[in-house]
């Protein structure tokens, strides 16, 4: 929601996982001091080769009664069904073992949250396009630490090429809110990659954490994506994963009861005790403000606050049947602003209600301050 760090175990876990896997040219420092982290995203010829690998084109099989002798005329998709599917298998089991949760939600938000309304071009106009694998964006400040989410996407990448950055990145971020015990997303994919970084929207489309006017910064951030109040407060809801780390952000702590042991790279402060698991603490834990192990940054504590606002707060603290419902929806909106599909109508992926998944909250377990 706000610019700050959603960070999950993926700096500890991707070091070990990703460093072999990544062409040499394509490798990143792990270290938020190097001048050298983001070196990703260059345009030497093997990164050109993966980020502009034209899309995957079937021939549609002609009618039954069509003797023509000419060529089916081929259909090209954005990506292709199968390998979503196979990759969407892939990010569960990643976030087992990385629990990187967090970084991966705020990856498929920032990507999509530089949309604005307001201009019809795309990719001018920002949103889900895939924009934030290039370097120039990556180092915007609301970005910062978001290179570790990228090493954990690339891999997956370069195992299912035909599927777009774009549609990886919203993949990883709702699967991730599922995986963490939140409500089923209704998904669309076929989302159209940017190939260039001059294609890049401009710093200072997403919001920030402590702006002089909390409520008024939100709704000038949101309102220009074509979000509404009730919106902005469900997607702050989202906060119930994840800690602020002040290297990162400037807001947090280093370490509490919570963060001192992981999972992942201890440290930071998170918005919940247990930072894992997508339920409604975050809005009970704000309106008690008991803890102060806890973090409520000003566009957290003006949920409570502003008359319109509050409304949607209260419920969310009271309901959290109503709160999954309204996320749901409006992270599905998100993850599709300034997104050109391809085909237009996109791509479903779920033909029938999701099976149960076995221990679903496991993660949960090892944040919540407890031995």
């Amino acid at each position: 929601m706000a610019s700050v760090a959603f960070s999950g175990a993926a700096a500890a876990a991707t070091a070990a996982t990703t460093s072999r896997r990544l062409p040499a040219s394509a490798k990143l420092s792990l270290s938020p001091s190097s001048s050298s982290s983001l070196k990703l995203l260059g345009s030497t010829p093997i990164v050109s080769r993966l980020f502009l690998k034209p899309k995957r084109c079937s021939a549609a099989p002609l009618p039954s009664r069509a003797f023509s002798s000419a060529a089916a005329a081929p259909k090209c998709l954005a990506s292709d069904p199968e390998q979503l599917k196979l990759a969407r298998e892939d990010i569960r089991e990643l976030l087992k073992t990385t629990f990187s949760h967090p970084i991966l939600v705020r990856l498929g938000w920032h990507d999509a949250g530089t949309y604005n309304k307001n201009i019809e071009e795309w990719p001018r106009r920002g949103g889900a396009n895939g924009s934030l694998r290039f370097e120039i964006e990556l180092k915007h400040a609301a970005n910062a630490g978001l290179v570790n989410a990228l090493k954990l996407i690339q891999p997956l990448k370069d195992k299912y090429s035909d599927v777009t950055y774009a549609d990886l990145f919203q993949l990883a971020s709702a699967t991730a809110v599922e995986e963490a015990g939140g409500p089923k997303i209704p998904m669309k994919y076929g989302r159209v990659d940017v190939s260039a970084p001059e294609q890049c929207p401009e710093e200072g489309r997403l919001p920030s954490a402590g702006p002089p006017s909390p409520a008024d910064h939100l709704r000038e951030v949101f309102y220009r994506m074509g979000l509404n109040d009730k919106e902005i407060v469900a997607l702050s809801g989202a906060h119930t994963l994840g800690r602020s780390r002040p290297d990162r952000s400037g807001w947090g702590k280093p370490e509490t009861k919570y963060t001192k042991d992981g999972p992942g790279a201890p440290g930071g402060q998170s918005w919940t005790a247990q930072w894992l698991k997508f339920d409604n603490s975050y809005f009970t834990d704000i309106k008690e403000k008991k803890d102060e192990d806890l973090l409520v940054l000003p566009t957290d504590g003006v949920l409570f606050e502003d008359p319109a606002f509050k409304v949607y707060a209260e419920k969310y603290a009271e309901d959290q049947e109503a709160f999954f419902k309204d996320y749901a929806e409006a992270h599905a909106k998100l993850s599709n602003l300034g997104a050109k599909f391809d085909p237009p109508e996109g791509i479903v992926i779920d033909d029938g209600p999701s099976q149960p998944v076995p221990e679903k909250f496991v993660a949960a377990k090892y944040s919540s301050g407890k031995d």
